[in-house]
């Protein structure tokens, strides 16, 4: 079998290669003047990716959990290779679309598994208790790997923008290797009457008998939304508002330092605060990020985009923790791929609408719309998940 431990090892580099992107701090603009869309299309493309995702979250997790963890990352690898590779040729609105769709395909076979194949290594040797630091690591990986993506994304942009997408498909490539030697955990899996029974079972279980955790996929998913639609309106807020070229590398990398620290930092801070402080704290990251990008229009207005970067690090590993108390191991990948399910299907209804917006208001106009979404939808959220702790006295 090999050595199970190298497994934690082997997860922190997987998530520093998946996330060392080096398009990423520049594809908007890549779409919008490589390419030729409009924010529209872009958010609709987005709203295109995450229905994709939303079909085949639960099926690849459930496939995770039946054929194993290391088979998922593998299949992944495979297709973010290919997903990249066709970006290098891309030239319309369709061929992005069959890049993203593969990519997708690919992030639903990574969502649940990397998360579920560190629980599961932990709790092999009597660990999982210890899940949330080893989590907040990985996260701290993934978002290095981002930033040092980025850091020079705008010159090699410059100097020649499809090197980006070429560069990318090295990465997965060493992904590849790696997963080939990743150790799957044993567990006792008992072959179901049916697999259909048994998955609806695991989303009756989420959605249904679990009132604790429906709470949590819930207000994850909507914290999610949080930080995800300024992802793809930041580039064009800073470029509207004259920042540099030059600067969106090393802005992108600022902003995936802050995920990378908070996640670092969300064991030790939830250890002092407690979950109810946290989940404040959370709150009002988003309520000012979306403040002050709506109302600073200047050249340095990205800086509040950093607190929702630093929310959305402080938020995996607690959350993910939570989850995964919540869930058995038979369906662990399967539950956490319901959580991105839902994240995913309420972007796809809101995402495309979220750059009509943007298009018909300006960027900043639709800051300040989604401040006022915010400020509705969260309080709720947040009471009642703040109620299913108190029922379970933590």
């Amino acid at each position: 079998m090999g050595n199970i431990r190298s497994n934690i090892t082997k997860l922190y580099a997987f998530s520093f290669l998946q996330m060392t992107l080096f398009p990423m701090a520049i594809i908007t603009l890549f779409w919008k003047d490589h390419i030729g869309l409009s924010l529209t299309q872009i958010l609709l493309l987005q709203g295109i990716l995450s229905v994709v995702m939303v079909v085949m979250e639960y099926p690849t997790g459930y496939v995770s959990d039946r054929l194993g963890y290391r088979v998922a990352l593998t299949l992944a690898s495979l297709l973010g290779m290919a997903g990249w590779g066709v970006y290098t040729l891309a030239s319309s609105f369709y061929h992005v679309l069959v890049a993203e769709i593969l990519l997708g395909i690919a992030l639903a076979f990574i969502s649940g598994s990397d998360s579920a194949l560190l629980y599961e290594t932990l709790k092999a040797e009597g660990g999982e208790q210890e899940y949330a630091r080893y989590q907040g690591r990985m996260g701290g990986f993934a978002q290095v790997g981002e930033s040092l993506g980025a850091i020079f994304a705008g010159v090699i942009y410059a100097y020649a923008p499809l090197l980006p997408f070429i560069l990318q498909v090295g990465v997965w490539l060493l992904a590849l290797l790696l997963t080939r030697s990743m150790v799957e955990p044993p567990r006792l899996l008992a072959a179901p009457a049916s697999h259909l029974a048994d998955a609806l079972h695991s989303v009756r279980y989420a959605f249904v008998e679990n009132r604790r955790l429906r709470s949590i996929i819930l207000l994850n998913a909507a914290l999610g939304l949080a930080s995800f639609y300024p992802v793809w309106l930041i580039q064009p807020y800073m470029q509207h508002a004259g920042v540099p070229l030059a600067w969106f590398g090393p802005v992108w990398t600022g902003a995936n330092l802050c995920v990378a620290l908070g996640s670092l930092a969300s064991h030790r801070l939830n250890g002092i605060m407690g979950d109810r402080p946290m989940l404040l704290l959370f709150v009002l990251l988003v309520w000012g990020g979306y403040l002050g990008l709506g109302t600073s229009g200047g050249v340095w207005g990205f800086l509040f985009y950093y607190l929702l970067t630093i929310m959305r690090g402080l938020r995996g590993p607690l959350m993910l923790g939570h989850a995964h108390l919540e869930s058995p191991s038979s369906h662990r990948a399967g539950i956490l791929s319901l959580q991105s399910f839902c994240f995913r299907l309420m972007f796809a209804i809101s995402g495309p609408l979220v750059g009509m917006l943007a298009d018909a208001s300006g960027v900043r106009q639709t800051f300040q719309y989604l401040l006022v979404g915010f400020l509705v939808l969260l309080p709720p959220l947040a009471f009642v998940y703040v109620r299913h702790l108190r029922e379970e006295g933590t």
